[in-house]
């Protein structure tokens, strides 16, 4: 099968972790242990998300005095780059000296008009309690928002349209490559309009969830897996109804709302990939994720119909070798 997996910030990085190389290194060592032996039997694709370290790189920029701070985009690329090489070392170590595997720099498109960018909604950086997150705020002229019982700032976070490096890409899972790809959502970019064909980079910070579903539909992958730290989708969640959601179809998905800061970016992201596909989406633990690609673990979306509980057992059998 080819299989796209995303992993969430929270896999890579949680929420009580100091933002160190070491600690950023020991998770990124349990990520590669679980996708490394996949990797022998199927194509796989890496995306990754990057809010807490382009929340930090900015701080960083911010605090030498004398000079502008880099741009979002710019700080984008960096943490592709950060991250990328930190997951491709773990997985190196963990593969045969011939199978490659490449972390590839990814700009992604978006729409100058999207309405996300009257309305930053996405979380970067670290927490702060409430009278420091305005202070930052009135300082640097952000906009903050509360995450859970903390404060974080938020930036604008739109629509990804078209992955331009696509080709490499496809080009290099076709040779048997494990491909590192689209980090924190992409690099977004968008065309100039006062000089036709150049691009320019956008102050912004794509979604993972739904960059990796573009690249997921754009690859052709069999199965499109979002890695997080809890091992499925809940409804009713934490109270003493709750119950995991096991294999799904879209119209039964609908029935439930999910947080718009927590699981509804993946929800969404599953239920885009399975309509426009008619393929396997699946949610779940990092720990689980054999367990996810055998259809055995996790929230597995499907396609309506009659037939839809057979693609979770069909799905494993399907597509490439590689």
């Amino acid at each position: 099968m080819r299989i796209v997996i995303a992993l969430g910030g929270n896999a890579l990085l949680r929420r009580s972790d100091p933002m160190t190389t070491e600690v950023q290194r020991r998770n990124v060592r349990i990520a590669a242990e679980a996708i490394a032996p996949l990797a022998g039997e199927h194509s796989i694709v890496v995306v990754h998300g990057n809010g807490p370290q382009v929340g930090l790189l900015s701080l960083q920029a911010e605090a030498y005095r004398g000079v502008e701070p880099y741009p979002l985009d710019v700080l984008d690329a960096g943490t592709e780059g950060m991250i990328g090489y930190l997951i491709q070392q773990e997985l190196r170590t963990r593969l045969p000296p011939e199978r490659q595997v490449v972390t590839l720099l990814t700009m992604i498109v978006v729409d100058p008009a999207d309405p996300a960018f009257a309305a930053p909604t996405k979380f970067v950086g670290p927490t702060y309690l409430q009278d420091a997150a305005e202070a930052l705020a009135s300082e640097k002229g952000w906009t903050v928002r509360q995450d859970g019982r903390a404060w974080r700032r938020v930036v604008p976070s739109p629509e990804p349209n078209r992955v331009l490096e696509i080709e490499p890409i496809t080009w290099l899972l076709d040779r048997g490559t494990v491909v590192i790809c689209a980090g924190g959502g992409g690099i977004p970019t968008t065309y100039s309009t006062s000089e036709p064909g150049d691009l320019i980079g956008v102050e912004a910070v794509i979604d993972k969830d739904l960059a990796s579903e573009l690249v997921a539909r754009d690859v052709g992958a069999d199965l499109f897996v979002m890695a997080t730290d809890v091992d499925g989708v809940y409804v009713d969640w934490g109270t003493p109804g709750q119950r995991r959601l096991d294999t799904v179809t879209i119209e039964e998905l609908s029935r439930y709302e999910f947080a718009a800061g927590s699981m509804g970016p993946k929800v969404g992201a599953a239920t885009r990939f399975v309509t426009k596909t008619g393929r396997r989406a699946a949610i779940g633990a990092l720990s689980d994720i054999t367990r996810i690609v055998a259809g055995d673990a996790g929230t597995n979306v499907v396609a309506d119909g009659p037939s839809a509980q057979h693609l979770v057992a069909g799905s494993v059998h399907a597509g490439r070798d590689r």
